[in-house]
């Protein structure tokens, strides 16, 4: 039985086949490209798509306590306000949110309002961890099963939102608010909503 000898792909599907991996690689150098510029003119946000209930009232919800501070409630977040207000989403077992406490102390210290929601934690653990880094919080509630979280469209924790004197959302920040956070972003808007 004698082998026929295989015949070779044409010449035009060989070329295509070395020009792929070229092509490939300035498609990725172009969506970088792009990427770049948008975190310089800041119409890229590499923390999410911004949240779908900005400029609008935060949805009802009703938590129960975490120790022995009042529960956060929506009437809190109602107008009018006499400030704007912090609702920030956080757990004990968050690392991040060891990084942000110091900056939710400050801001406690400087006489801002924050409303704290426990997510899927174990209340004798996030009352361990306030009893070790403080409380920066007025009022506190525990969203243990999540539910408060996906009507809020938690990405994670932490996350912390701001609500202006008139109850509506005009500011979202997924991740840890560092210093420069706090320095850059967030002070500004309470000024400018206060």
């Amino acid at each position: 039985m004698s082998e026929t000898p295989a015949t070779p792909p044409p010449a035009r599907g060989r070329r295509w086949m070395l020009y792929a991996p070229l092509g490939l690689a300035a498609a990725a150098g172009a969506g970088f490209w792009v990427m770049l510029r948008g975190l310089q003119t800041g119409e890229y946000d590499p923390r999410g798509v911004p949240s779908a209930l900005l400029g609008r009232q935060p949805p009802d919800f009703t938590l129960p306590p975490l120790g022995t501070l009042p529960p956060v409630t929506v009437a809190d977040l109602r107008p009018p306000l006499p400030a704007p207000i912090l609702v920030n989403f956080w757990a004990s077992w968050c690392v991040p949110c060891i990084v942000e406490h110091p900056q939710l102390m400050r801001l406690t210290r400087d006489g801002v309002t924050i409303l704290g929601i426990n997510y899927k934690d174990r209340p004798a653990d996030a009352q361990a961890f306030l009893q070790r880094h403080g409380n920066p919080f007025r009022k506190l509630g525990t969203d243990e099963p999540g539910r408060v979280a996906i009507d809020w469209g938690l990405y994670g924790v932490p996350e912390t939102y701001l609500i202006d004197r008139q109850g509506l959302i005009r500011w979202r920040f997924a991740g840890p608010i560092t210093p420069e956070v706090l320095d850059k972003d967030l002070r500004p808007l309470l000024r400018r909503y206060a």
